[in-house]
């Protein structure tokens, strides 16, 4: 059988999306054409992502920064976990009706048992309430989660909607200082937004940093935390184990995980050589 799936998004084009989505297709023996719609070359505004889920002749999508929570206001329906998270990151046509899901969340909670196992998880500051930090505020399963964003209102509506706490930006010094782990869901390391979110001083050798970014693998804030000697998590497990629930829900088959993570790194390590 054959597929046809888009990546929704703005600065995609070294997305790994394509390539694990069509490797993986091939070794399961499925034709499968994966191509990018980047609001950005397409000079579209993250708005224009409620007609392009509805292009014909796709059987399902990804989206991903500025429209998962865009996007579900064109859908047809919503799985229950994408409908908690208010978040969509995978579109799937099922008949003449567009289903929302969200992989981000299983994702992030697999990567997460798998490369910090044992991480203690009583107190985490979540920074980022957006669509990627609302999916990985579902997957956490801490005793006390602390939100924080730009935007306090919508750090605030994320908290309530967890059970969270959620404080104003200018306290997350005091927040780190006691807290277990950290999880950075913003843009801020991304090509398209270099820096860091935080500064280098506030991280503890005790607490643990995990990093939603994956563009790069190595932003600013996991080079600063490794140096100041915490354990850290990169995106890359996260994109690889979401890009499998995608295409399982697009497809009905089941992948092989652990291919897909191996196959992800190789792609991560690829791109380092290239850069």
């Amino acid at each position: 059988m054959r597929y046809r799936v888009g990546l929704i998004g703005a600065g995609i084009g070294e997305s790994l999306s394509p390539a694990l989505h069509e490797r993986e297709a091939e070794r399961l023996g499925l034709e499968y054409a994966y191509e990018l719609l980047d609001i950005e070359e397409l000079g579209r505004a993250p708005e224009a992502v409620r007609e392009l889920v509805r292009e014909p002749g796709f059987d399902g999508f990804n989206v991903t920064h500025p429209c998962k929570q865009l996007v579900a206001e064109a859908l047809d329906g919503l799985s229950p976990e994408a409908e908690a998270i208010d978040a969509v990151n995978t579109v799937v046509r099922d008949g003449g009706r567009l289903i929302g899901h969200n992989t981000d969340s299983t994702g992030f909670r697999d990567a997460f048992a798998r490369r910090l196992p044992g991480a203690a998880t009583g107190r985490v500051v979540l920074l980022g309430a957006g669509g990627a930090g609302a999916a990985v505020g579902h997957a956490l399963r801490a005793g006390r989660l602390t939100v924080l964003d730009a935007d306090e209102a919508r750090a605030r509506e994320l908290a309530d909607r967890l059970g969270a706490d959620a404080v104003p930006l200018a306290e997350l010094g005091a927040l780190l200082a006691e807290a277990d782990g950290l999880v950075h869901a913003t843009p801020t390391g991304m090509a398209a937004y270099p820096g860091t979110a935080v500064e280098p001083e506030l991280l503890r050798p005790e607490l643990w940093v995990a990093e939603v970014v994956y563009m790069p693998i190595e932003t600013q804030l996991l080079r600063d935390a490794r140096a100041r000697g915490c354990r850290t998590l990169d995106g890359a497990g996260m994109v690889a184990l979401q890009a499998a629930g995608s295409l399982e829900l697009i497809t009905g088959v089941r992948p092989a995980r652990d291919r897909m993570l191996e196959h992800g790194g190789e792609l991560i390590a690829a791109a380092r050589q290239a850069a």
